[in-house]
């Protein structure tokens, strides 16, 4: 797409999910306290773990499509940590979403489903941070995107007379 990988576009879904996850959750719990039906209110959260789990999915797919690329400019040892957390979260969401569902389910079951989803979304946010800050290491202290330059270190895509003249291009370029 653009001469881009896919999986830097791809990965700020699910970190923006995991953020919106404990919200969601939160604001059902205030409804459902307030006298909203569980099942209408504990519908958005379900949905926000349903979309998390497939963006988390769709992560790990580019990321492993894009993984033999990068393994020309970085250690195979970072690269491995990095799918490594990225596949314990996605493992870890998908369960949540199971519990989260759970939360349907009437009287004391779904309460306690809606508790343990309650905890497990403040959980997947330190999953979601440790696999972030791994993949910020890759690209920003190991040079990961650079497996996407041309050999002259210019990303590709890029306007090589801007690039050359340090991205100021005068009224004469245009």
């Amino acid at each position: 797409m653009f001469g881009m990988p896919l999986h830097p576009l791809v990965v700020h879904f699910p970190i923006v999910l995991t953020f919106l996850l404990p919200i969601s959750v939160l604001g059902a719990l205030w409804a459902i306290r307030k006298g909203a039906t569980p099942r209408r209110a504990w519908s958005v959260p379900v949905a926000v773990a349903a979309a998390l789990s497939l963006s988390a999915f769709v992560a790990v797919q580019t990321g492993e499509a894009e993984e033999d690329r990068v393994e020309q400019v970085v250690a195979d040892g970072a690269i491995h940590s990095h799918e490594e957390g990225a596949e314990r979260f996605l493992v870890l969401s998908g369960a949540l979403l199971v519990v989260a569902a759970a939360g349907f389910v009437p009287r004391t079951v779904g309460r306690a489903a809606r508790v343990v989803t309650t905890a497990g979304a403040l959980g997947l946010v330190a999953a979601a941070a440790q696999v972030g800050h791994s993949g910020g290491t890759l690209v920003y202290r190991d040079g990961a995107a650079s497996a996407y330059a041309d050999p002259a270190g210019i990303p590709r895509g890029t306007d090589v007379t801007a690039a050359a003249s340090g991205g100021a291009r005068s009224d004469d370029d245009h």
